[in-house]
């Protein structure tokens, strides 16, 4: 109890050796709360005048000093004592373990008297723990975990570093429903707790989907000039492209050369010919899926435009054509 913790402080003056320098503590410029950040050197005040005959400091029932005597072991606590008016302790490299209740109590020709201060340890926030990169298929479920200490106990907030980077709903749990393919990227995982600057950790989060043509290029082109045909798709992993006319798989060959620029493909034909012209085929496939494009190479004023579609023309067979190129989504 308080009457005994009181009761030892005064045993504990009655040991100390008289001679001391006179001195009474000043109870109006004590302060009840420290608070330090972890690693900083902290300083508890006690200032006396010169009504004193004895004086020591204790943390919570330990002796610390006991007048100039050092009681305590930890090279880290030492007195500050500037002239005659101040008993003060000095705490270097302070850690939460030094976190608690510090008293300088001294004894008067009248009464014995005490000044407590308590000590509080801040320490910064520290991410710990974090969710490692990872790959998902569009339309999984994904838990992004992010943990950290502190003291106080740091506020963790995420953001999904896009143009917008808005903060995102979760603390120690991102939950993602259903990712989409716009949820890709990089995830900041943020720990504050105003203690320091804030930690910070990122994930970074790929999203994997089936190939999606969604630009294809025919071409318009004469008789003896190169014709070129281009397809670009999205989809990750990116995707393979094969080209075909009719069921055969075409391949880099004498008057043909095929390119592949990341998720474009370019079909090249040199010397167009008659028998040239017609449908061909742009194939993008990766693990997750596979789709195809229709595209033409045509003879100039056959009415069809350059990305493919089919135009009206006065031809009973081309506007067959048309509606073949139509139905088949080409």
């Amino acid at each position: 109890s308080e009457k005994q913790l009181q009761a030892s402080f005064f045993r504990l003056l009655c040991l100390i050796p008289t001679g001391f320098p006179v001195r009474s503590v000043d109870m109006q410029r004590a302060t009840d709360n420290i608070t330090i950040r972890q690693g900083d050197t902290a300083i508890i005040r006690c200032y006396v005048d010169d009504k004193v005959s004895k004086v020591a400091w204790l943390n919570r029932s330990n002796i610390i000093f006991a007048g100039q005597d050092k009681w305590s072991l930890d090279p880290r606590v030492d007195l500050v004592t500037k002239g005659q008016l101040e008993y003060s302790l000095r705490i270097q490299k302070v850690d939460v373990y030094d976190e608690g209740s510090y008293t300088c109590s001294i004894q008067t020709k009248q009464q014995p008297k005490t000044s407590q201060v308590y000590l509080i340890v801040q320490v910064p926030a520290n991410i710990y723990k974090v969710s490692e990169d990872i790959t998902v298929n569009e339309g999984s479920n994904v838990t992004l975990s992010c943990l950290a200490s502190g003291r106080p106990d740091p506020a963790i907030n995420w953001r999904l570093l896009n143009p917008s980077a808005e903060p995102l709903d979760g603390e120690e749990y991102l939950d993602i429903i259903g990712i989409m393919r716009n949820q890709a990227g990089r995830y900041e995982c943020k720990a504050s707790n105003d203690v320091a600057t804030p930690d910070v950790k990122y994930v970074n989060v790929v999203v994997s989907y089936p190939p999606t043509i969604k630009k294809t290029q025919s071409s318009e082109t004469p008789v003896g000039r190169m014709g070129t045909l281009q397809c670009d798709a999205t989809a990750v992993p990116t995707p393979e492209f094969e080209w075909f006319r009719d069921e055969k798989r075409l391949s880099n060959a004498q008057g043909i050369n095929i390119q592949i620029l990341g998720t474009t493909t370019i079909l090249m034909i040199a010397n167009v010919t008659e028998e040239d012209y017609g449908n061909y085929t742009c194939v993008a496939s990766n693990r997750l899926g596979v789709q195809n494009a229709s595209l033409f190479l045509y003879r100039p004023g056959t009415g069809r435009d350059i990305n493919g579609s089919a135009c009206v023309s006065q031809s009973l067979w081309l506007l067959l054509a048309c509606f073949a190129c139509l139905f088949f989504k080409c």
